[in-house]
């Protein structure tokens, strides 16, 4: 199975450390954020990588490469200047991502999901990874129902973690550009088409420079793991 991580995004939140470097290449603990995702994946035997690029992408190539060094085969989808959101940012990866369906993982999360146990796990459109509405969202995204369907509306809800499992058919027929993806999952959930499971473990995410710092904090300990 492949996996794709988003990386296109400009982190404007971050900024003005996003004004020179890519989100994803800040460090914590002395390395860039994404490399910990690449690492985990490795890990979890996702050799065969995807990462979007489009804000100072070339960086990433620099920095990434072919993954070689990770042990892992990385391609790139460069969306040029203008990210395409994420909806967008996949259907503009699908020649790289096949016709099977595959991991996604945002670029900016820490976390130490168990990425094994989605390697070979059957799903029908999407399969989302869940957890409890973290202090900067606490309205949530979805309803998990006893049988793991997901809903778009429905008490209490869970926030989605930015891990998931896609079909590219969930992207059928749907022109290229800049898309958001809620949509497409709530039209999907509309149809009893997106299964999703409540993850408990540590996550993080990165998304300003006070959690960035905190991370850093975090991974500069010793008994820390991520």
């Amino acid at each position: 199975m492949k996996a794709m991580i988003l990386a296109a995004g400009r982190g404007k939140r971050m900024r003005p450390l996003t004004d020179t470097m890519p989100k994803p290449l800040l460090l914590a603990a002395g390395k860039p954020i994404i490399q910990y995702t690449i690492e985990q994946l490795v890990d979890a035997g996702f050799n065969d990588i995807v990462i979007n690029i489009a804000h100072l992408g070339k960086q990433l190539k620099q920095v990434l490469a072919d993954g070689k060094q990770f042990n892992a085969s990385i391609a790139y989808s460069d969306e040029g200047n203008m990210a395409l959101e994420t909806a967008g940012g996949i259907i503009n990866a699908l020649p790289l991502l096949g016709s099977d369906p595959f991991l996604l993982v945002n670029g900016d999360i820490a976390n130490d999901f168990p990425f094994h146990t989605l390697l070979n796990k059957k799903i029908n459109r999407a399969h989302l990874v869940l957890i409890a509405n973290p202090r900067h969202h606490p309205e949530g995204d979805f309803h998990l129902a006893d049988n793991h369907i997901l809903a778009a509306q429905g008490q209490p809800t869970l926030t989605y973690s930015g891990i998931g499992l896609y079909h590219p058919d969930l992207f059928k027929n749907i022109p290229p550009g800049i898309k958001k993806l809620a949509p497409l999952l709530r039209q999907a959930m509309a149809e009893n088409q997106v299964s999703g499971e409540k993850f408990d473990g540590f996550w993080m995410d990165i998304g300003t420079p006070e959690r960035l710092k905190e991370l850093d904090i975090l991974l500069s300990t010793t008994d820390a793991e991520v």
